[in-house]
């Protein structure tokens, strides 16, 4: 049976790990500063957004709250992107997707200060995150707590084959430049790839983030292999209470049966995303102080 990596545990120790530094940082320094930008009033938006200013207050981030009408403007949106990357108490800027079918989130992420840019999502960010000796001042949350799960459990990448289930720019693409540049030989399957088990079959190491319920299975996993798991899709569930139950894109059972480890849905991925997070705010800070 596989190892389960508990990512609740994980990040909790990320969290305390976070919250050592920021009163270090708030003893000789300033407090470091998270603007959460949310447009409109989606509730599942609301949720995340809750969830990311709760963080912070645990951990004593300060949360510049910033919360924006459905109708605002593109022109006033950046007019609002701009006065944060201006004001030296926030060190992170993060804007809540999806943004309104009228305003073009390219323009909007494209504005934000690089050096503010803790979601990773910039363009000079992915860019050098593609090439070789280069760094970015930040990585995307969700493909960075990947890695830090692998490495945390004591999965080595260095010299493995590492095969990722999905091309998205918010995971697929940048957790497979991650995983080369920790020195893995990477594949990416997708949507259009032909015979996509024979792939991930090979790989030492899966990133499954496909976002298809359950479609990775036992016989597609080479015996031993770390599996870690980004999908978080809804299927009818009678017995529960809401209708619904969480499951990732792998089929927890059967491959739990076969894989060295593996992470569970939920409480695997997700609560690393918030720490990750919580982690570039700090460094952005941190960076701030250097400078």
């Amino acid at each position: 049976m596989a190892q389960i990596i508990d990512g609740k545990a994980i990040a909790a120790d990320i969290r305390r790990e976070v919250a050592a530094e920021v009163a270090a940082l708030s003893s000789t320094h300033n407090v470091p500063g998270l603007a959460v930008v949310i447009v409109g009033s989606r509730k599942d938006s609301q949720t995340y957004v809750n969830m990311k200013r709760k963080a912070c207050a645990e951990v004593g981030i300060r949360s510049v709250d910033v919360d924006l009408p459905e109708d605002i403007s593109e022109t006033a949106l950046v007019a609002e992107v701009h006065r944060l990357n201006a004001d030296p108490a926030v060190h992170g800027i993060l804007v809540q997707l999806p943004l309104p079918k009228h305003i073009n989130e390219e323009k909007i992420l494209t504005e934000i200060s690089i050096e503010k840019d803790v979601d990773g999502f910039h363009p000079l960010n992915i860019g050098k995150l593609a090439m070789k000796g280069r760094e970015p001042l930040f990585v995307p949350c969700t493909p960075k707590g990947c890695m830090e799960l692998l490495s945390r459990s004591g999965v080595t990448v260095k010299g493995k084959r590492a095969v990722v289930v999905g091309r998205s720019n918010i995971v697929g693409l940048p957790v497979s430049l991650l995983l080369l540049k920790a020195d893995a030989t990477v594949s990416i399957v997708h949507s259009r790839t032909p015979d996509p088990e024979s792939i991930v079959r090979e790989a030492d190491v899966v990133i499954a983030a496909a976002g298809q319920a359950m479609m990775i299975k036992g016989d597609w996993i080479k015996p031993g292999a770390a599996v870690i798991d980004v999908g978080t899709n809804s299927v009818d569930d009678p017995t529960r209470k809401s209708g619904y139950r969480l499951v990732g894109d792998v089929d927890f059972g059967d491959v739990s049966k076969v894989a060295g480890y593996l992470t569970p849905v939920p409480g695997g991925v997700g609560p690393m995303t918030v720490g990750m997070l919580l982690k570039n705010t700090v460094d952005g800070a941190k960076r701030g102080i250097v400078e």
